[in-house]
């Protein structure tokens, strides 16, 4: 039974493709904040999480429906953040809806999707550059 005036939420699934080995962690994160992707700082809304690389699978319960935009870092070594040489990334990345990548990140429109009242999943493709 459905409480009234209860907001509806839903659950993302999130399948990675590709991660290059089961080193270190997967971090994720989820905005709705075009302004905080794909870092999701100074976000209070964002649901940043880290699972080691060995889980390739997982899912966000009791999310609002709406658009969201998800990016993933692939920390191999374990220290926190995508490590990068001369400005182009050491570690596997990826974002939702897989965009295309020229320089730089996506911007938010490119990897935003709509998170409706029946769930979504999103299966994003890991990307290496070295």
């Amino acid at each position: 039974m459905a409480l009234i005036g209860a907001s509806p939420v839903t659950t993302l699934t999130v399948d990675l493709d590709a991660l290059r080995n089961a080193r270190g962690m997967v971090r994720l994160c989820l905005t709705a904040a075009a302004d905080n992707f794909p870092t999701c700082v100074d976000d209070d809304r964002a649901v940043a999480r880290s699972v080691p690389a060995t889980q390739s699978s997982l899912s966000y319960d009791g999310l609002p429906p709406g658009g969201y935009a998800l990016a993933v870092i692939h920390d191999e070594n374990g220290n926190g953040k995508l490590d990068t040489f001369m400005g182009i990334p050491r570690e596997g990345f990826g974002f939702s809806r897989n965009p295309r990548i020229a320089f730089g990140p996506p911007s938010f429109k490119s990897a935003r999707f709509t998170l409706s009242d029946l769930g979504d999943e999103q299966r994003i493709r890991m990307r290496y550059m070295f």
